[in-house]
């Protein structure tokens, strides 16, 4: 991956002296104070990643990349969560690295959120990482913005060599006994259930945003990928700017049979609202933990957007077993996007945050939105 490296990561960066003794000493909930705390940091936008693959400033990985390129020089003890924070004291930007799982999402983003030296308030959020891509939805590399994510973990499962001979999956949505059983679940629910739905206005904004002012490079690696899928059209262009609907599970899944669960689960809780385009692991982590801190006022969930760039496809290749995918990826072969989808992710998540922080006089008291179709 080629890091995208500007003018501003060469200048040096010095923030006052009483604001990194503060980051550095100031107790987060919970410990007693030595001194007379400092105000809370206002934040103006955070910005949320699940895993690196070295140090905050090594090998690329969805932290690494923001620490380098926005970039997030300062670093802030968070003792608390996964991993230390990053901040950008000129944009009021907030980093942090979750670790990686549903888990670990719901944990820190909670453990923040409760920290006093911070002021989330008015913050915007922003889960920037990387995933799957439905082959029936667009091509590796490209970014979706999601107004709905589908949690795939919460149901009944039984082995799929045990379900009765006309089931299509062995997943049963809990309340039900067979697979998406009529009627569906309500499609809302004040504390967050198998669905979640983002403020549309916001999610419309930013992709529109986006489509209006980035373009997402092209590669010969990706052109590859994209030959080697040739059977699946809306595989064969560059990578698109899109606004397409997560399902987040825990279990890393793979294969014809559960893409197909993957976009019916996803129809199924949404009504036929959503559509099925990234896999991922902790968006229903995030958006759990942020219902429930929405609801003590801890921050405003109207401004919450969940990104994802596709490092590859939810199905094997023609020609490929699910298995043989899984072999070729635990020994690192085998043909990817992974660095493409993460310089994409944050080609279309900086556009956004940038846009905000930016024209904070006009975006600080009204959040962003567009008109739906």
């Amino acid at each position: 991956m080629r890091w995208i490296v500007g003018r501003r990561r060469r200048q040096a960066w010095f923030a006052p002296l009483s604001l990194l003794l503060a980051l550095a000493v100031s107790p987060a909930r919970g410990a007693e104070p030595e001194a007379a705390p400092e105000p809370p940091l206002p934040i103006r936008f955070v910005v949320v990643t699940t895993f690196d693959t070295g140090d905050d400033t090594g090998a690329p990985g969805e932290f690494s990349t923001w620490v380098v390129n926005y970039p997030l020089p300062v670093v802030i003890p968070f003792p608390q969560g996964y991993h230390h924070l990053r901040y950008n004291p000129d944009k009021q930007v907030l980093g942090i690295e979750t670790g990686e799982g549903p888990t670990r999402m719901a944990a820190s983003i909670t453990a923040l959120a409760n920290d006093r030296r911070f002021d989330l308030s008015h913050a915007y959020w922003i889960l920037a990482g990387i995933g799957g891509i439905d082959p029936n939805a667009g091509p590796a590399g490209s970014a979706s913005w999601a107004e709905y994510v589908a949690d795939g973990d919460l149901a009944y499962e039984i082995d799929a060599r045990e379900i009765p001979g006309d089931w299509s999956s062995g997943y049963v949505p809990l309340g039900r006994s067979a697979p998406y059983q009529n009627p569906p679940p309500p499609a809302d629910s004040t504390n967050g259930d198998n669905l979640f739905h983002l403020n549309a206005g916001l999610v419309r904004w930013a992709f529109q945003f986006d489509h209006a002012h980035v373009t997402l490079p092209d590669t010969a690696r990706l052109q590859a990928l994209r030959a080697h899928f040739s059977a699946y059209p809306k595989t064969q262009s560059p990578p698109l700017i899109l606004k397409g609907d997560t399902l987040a599970a825990g279990t890393f899944w793979i294969g014809d049979r559960l893409n197909a669960w993957a976009e019916n689960w996803v129809r199924y809780w949404s009504h036929g609202m959503a559509v099925f385009t990234m896999s991922a692991e902790e968006d229903a982590g995030y958006m759990q933990a942020l219902t429930f801190l929405a609801q003590n006022h801890a921050i405003d969930i109207d401004r919450v957007l969940d990104l994802r760039a596709a490092s590859d496809y939810t199905t094997p290749g023609p020609g490929q077993t699910p298995a043989q995918l899984l072999a070729q990826d635990a020994a690192g072969g085998g043909l990817s996007a992974f660095d493409e989808s993460l310089q994409n992710v944050y080609l279309a998540g900086s556009a956004v945050v940038n846009e905000i922080v930016d024209h904070w006089d006009e975006y600080g008291s009204r959040t962003p939105s567009a008109p739906g179709p």
